[in-house]
């Protein structure tokens, strides 16, 4: 056996010690030692990777959570809708998606239920055509700019329907070349008739004249947005018709969006006419009071229910794996949308694909604290505003989205699966008789992003061990020859 045997050993009265070989024993000790523990320190310590593959996620559906405030927008106008490249087109979606009326501080006051469509208004048929009522006396004031504030004042108590004839009149400029007889002209037509405002005239003279006879003190006028355009402007008027009670010159919120018939007209005149009197009777024994407590009690009770435009929508949707879109745009049932008005600047609270990340859970809170920050774009919308300085206009977001698997171990319990994604905003224009809508469009990548925790196998660790402490022996092995060679003194 001892003559296979690779590790011979010098007898020790062969082998000679030096002051040299000592150093660079202490060295080679030192050297081997640092390497030792950093090496150590190296295995012990992991890296985050990540790689690009294919999307092998298989799920027909990815689920989309959302929750937008739209600042300017009743709840009662908010429709939620979704498209897609496979044909789906949902208009109106209901399920999983709620809406909350907020105040003016942006605080949810009212639920306003879910995102349905609302009650089909009951309207009244009449004996008589609005021509005939007409011979019998025009009950109903027509107001202009010139004379609004006139009727307010005369009035104490009044009830404006605002309304549109002809819903708005497109203007076409062929731009055919001047060999065509059609570039010459300029074709007016219109677009939309307003069905709502043209089955309300007859039941708001009807009204009008019953209020008359009545002899209730309530002013009932009309106003023609498209002649008075202005006015309606400044009334900040959304939808045709907008029935809306005034009191002292001012609106009282919220405007009226009961049935369109004769009976629930007086009932609601009615009923504003004896909260009137039962303010009166408050007031009168508050007549010690101070003005201005006086004063502020009053508009406590005229605005009781304050409303304020803004509208909180929240939910989420199962959407097809495919490019598409879901959009927010204000619709009604029982109105023509008034485009010249709409405003959908709104504020994204939370926008994310997936199941939603709990920060509580245990498992989320350990796989995400290991992942770096760069690769945690789930939601970069979240909190960022969308501010449209005027009307006719509306912010498109264009959306990529890659599916992200986090594996920060090699058994289940350290991995999940979210999505990134990318965002893209611009402004963009319509015409005067589009209405606006906030548009969410979004594309799924087929690449996914992987990231991994990386550490080092045993084996390659006790190779680099090996490789330190022989390779410092050799080398200052080496070095020790060359030096004792150089050094030791020549015989004579």
């Amino acid at each position: 056996m001892s003559s296979v045997d690779f590790y011979r050993r010098v007898p020790k009265d062969l082998t000679e010690a030096t002051s040299l070989g000592a150093f660079m024993s202490i060295c080679a000790m030192v050297v081997m030692g640092v390497l030792f523990f950093s090496e150590t320190a190296a295995f012990a310590s992991s890296r985050i990777a990540t790689s690009i593959t294919l999307d092998e996620n298989t799920q027909p559906q990815i689920r989309l959570n959302f929750n937008i405030t739209l600042l300017d927008l009743n709840c009662d106008y908010v429709s939620v809708d979704v498209w897609d490249a496979l044909g789906t087109n949902k208009q109106n979606v209901t399920k999983n998606v709620d809406k909350w009326q907020l105040d003016e501080n942006g605080v949810r006051r009212i639920f306003s239920g879910r995102n349905r469509e609302g009650r089909e208004l009951q309207y009244q048929e009449h004996d008589k055509t609005l021509e005939e009522m007409h011979k019998e006396g025009v009950a109903v004031v027509t107001l202009t700019k010139e004379n609004f504030e006139e009727f307010l004042e005369d009035n104490e108590m009044a009830f404006v329907d605002m309304y549109a004839p002809w819903y708005v009149a497109v203007r076409y400029s062929s731009n055919l070349p001047p060999n065509k007889l059609l570039s010459h002209f300029l074709l007016i037509f219109p677009l939309f008739r307003c069905v709502w405002c043209q089955r309300l005239h007859p039941t708001w003279e009807a009204f009008a004249q019953e209020v008359k006879k009545a002899g209730m003190p309530v002013g009932v006028g009309k106003i023609d947005c498209m002649a008075e355009a202005d006015l309606c402007r400044e009334q900040k008027i959304l939808a045709f018709p907008t029935l809306r009670w005034y009191h002292d010159g001012e609106a009282v919120a919220p405007d009226y969006k009961m049935d369109r018939t004769v009976q629930a007209l007086m009932g609601f005149a009615k009923r504003k006419l004896d909260m009137d009197e039962k303010f009166k009777e408050w007031q009168s024994k508050s007549q010690d009071a101070d003005q201005e407590e006086v004063e502020k009690k009053r508009k406590l009770y005229q605005q009781s229910r304050p409303e304020h435009p803004g509208c909180q929508v929240s939910g989420h949707l199962m959407v097809n794996r495919v490019p598409g879109n879901f959009h927010i745009e204000a619709k009604s049932k029982n109105h023509n949308l008034n485009a010249a008005m709409t405003n959908l600047s709104h504020i994204v609270n939370h926008l994310s694909f997936g199941e939603p990340i709990d920060d509580k859970n245990r498992k989320s809170k350990r796989i995400l604290k290991q992942v770096p920050e760069e690769h945690r774009q789930f939601a970069p919308m979240d909190a960022q505003i969308y501010l449209t300085e005027e009307f006719h206009q509306a912010y498109h977001h264009y959306i990529k989205v890659v599916s992200t698997h986090l594996n920060m171990g090699s058994s289940n319990a350290n991995s999940m699966m979210a999505y990134q994604f990318l965002e893209q905003s611009q402004v963009v224009y319509y015409n005067d008789f589009n209405v606006p809508e906030a548009r969410f469009s979004y594309d799924l990548s087929p690449m996914s992003v992987v990231v991994e925790k990386k550490g080092r196998k045993w084996y390659d660790y006790l190779t680099s061990l090996c490789a330190i402490i022989g390779g410092t022996f050799t080398t200052l092995g080496l070095i020790d020859a060359v030096l004792y060679k150089a050094l030791k003194p020549k015989k004579l």
